[in-house]
């Protein structure tokens, strides 16, 4: 198993819903970031990548699980970690923690897969060797 990727999120206003918890879709926009952090993090900047390769990476399935919901000013720490790599595609585990009082507690967790496409007709590639290594 791959080293986790680990992102701090912050709850604003914006991702709470009437409730004043996180809106259970925006759990979605916050492991997008992370995993575009991830990717940063491996030297891997994504509008240079699409600019020259031509390709693209696209979420083309998600699964989530809830457990508990975040509230405004909440810390986040949300996690990415290769599950599976493919010349194709790759699946990622997600996770959504929150730390407080000194415990951490999982809020949501899912698995996503994201598949490399070519940016203009959006047909299925081959993701570039230069990504796949960076994920070795």
């Amino acid at each position: 198993m791959k080293a986790v990727f680990t992102f701090p999120i912050r709850i604003y206003w914006e991702d709470t819903d009437a409730g004043g918890i996180v809106f259970y879709a925006n759990y979605l926009k916050f492991f997008e970031r992370a995993r575009t952090e991830w990717l940063r993090s491996l030297g891997v900047e994504q509008q240079s990548l699409k600019d020259e390769s031509g390709g693209m990476f696209v979420v083309s399935e998600t699964q989530l699980k809830y457990f508990s919901p975040a509230r405004l000013d909440d810390l986040l720490e949300v996690t990415a970690q290769t599950a599976e790599s493919g010349r194709a595609s790759l699946v990622l585990t997600q996770q959504a923690w929150l730390n407080a009082a000194g415990q951490r507690k999982l809020l949501a967790e899912g698995t996503i897969r994201i598949g490399w496409v070519d940016s203009h007709t959006m047909k299925p590639g081959r993701i570039p060797a230069k990504i796949l290594e960076a994920l070795q």
